[in-house]
């Protein structure tokens, strides 16, 4: 049954890469290219762990507050990341690029500096954890509840968002002026949308679903453990981006496929660590297939926003 609990890990490593990509993939429909993914999900771990880590010093043991505080502080956490991201290019029309690789180096170090204040007592999140994999997971031994039903809520949560966000984007009128702004901001100003409001609200609603991905991870996958692997996730996460190609249903399976190709080393016998490593870097392989791949085809649905990455100026329209 190898194969079945290979299954299962993909998906439920999936949620990260899930949430991660799903948040940027909103960022990015704005034309925001927000490579502070990484630094996003570190501090909404660091900042839901903290929340988790209080509550318990405080002797609160209610399942219910323990799993909503910290859910609502990740989520703070994150828009305010996406608040400075979006300040920093929209308000002072900062270069995006810096301003994102700025801004994961502060979210890592934050991160860190949260973390290192209760290192020594990381034991207590530990054992809150299981509040988060076992909450709406069911046990058994049959191979489908295994892969499908065994995890936690914040699995099928990243699930549900990813598929809402897909019918925004494409079914609704917010979706097509989002879309709008990022392909051709200039027209949308002109035909009465708020180019500035679209894109600080986007950039801050993808930067807190984003968080989500850094609180799973540790909260949820890791055990309640902290190790530093969310910057090396976001950078996944960025890249799974390009994978499905700028559309959240696709990174469902696709995230199950980076999820997969992550934990394949683990269940291949009698391999070294540089193979090891090499197996880990197949994600980001195929990404760069899929752009090459994107790129000779030509087709407009396959490409990013026009804008993407382009800070735009009122007053040149």
């Amino acid at each position: 049954m190898a194969f079945v609990s290979f299954l299962s890990s993909a998906i439920r490593l999936s949620a990260t890469f899930l949430y991660g990509s799903t948040g940027e993939i909103i960022t990015e429909k704005a034309g925001h290219l927000n490579l502070g993914i990484p630094g996003v999900m570190s501090v909404g771990a660091a900042i839901g762990c903290l929340t988790v880590f209080k509550l318990l010093k405080a002797k609160v043991y209610s399942t219910i507050l323990l799993i909503l505080l910290p859910f609502l502080a990740t989520i703070v956490a994150g828009g305010l990341m996406g608040l400075l991201y979006s300040f920093l290019t929209v308000s002072l029309r900062a270069n995006q690029n810096v301003t994102g690789l700025a801004l994961t180096t502060l979210g890592v170090g934050l991160a860190g500096h949260f973390m290192n204040g209760i290192k020594a007592e990381s034991g207590i999140i530990a054992r809150a954890s299981k509040l988060y994999s076992n909450l709406f997971g069911i046990g058994g031994d049959n191979w489908f509840v295994e892969i499908f039903l065994s995890h936690g809520i914040l699995v099928y949560l990243a699930i549900i968002i990813a598929i809402v966000a897909q019918i925004v984007l494409n079914r609704t009128r917010v979706g097509l002026h989002l879309r709008a702004v990022g392909e051709n901001p200039a027209t949308a100003d002109a035909a009465g949308v708020n180019v500035t409001g679209y894109r600080y609200v986007a950039t801050i609603v993808g930067s807190a679903i984003a968080a989500l991905g850094g609180l799973f991870t540790i909260m949820d996958y890791m055990g309640g453990n902290w190790e530093y692997i969310l910057e090396g996730f976001g950078w996944l996460s960025i890249a799974l981006v390009i994978f499905t190609l700028w559309r959240p249903a696709l990174a469902i399976p696709g995230s199950i496929i980076f999820g997969g190709l992550y934990i394949a080393s683990s269940y291949i016998k009698g391999i070294t660590f540089a193979q090891i490593e090499l197996i880990k870097l197949l994600p980001y392989v195929m990404t760069i297939v899929v752009l090459i791949f994107t790129s000779i085809v030509g087709s407009k649905k396959a490409q990013p926003p026009a804008s993407l990455g382009l800070n735009y100026f009122r007053e040149e329209r």
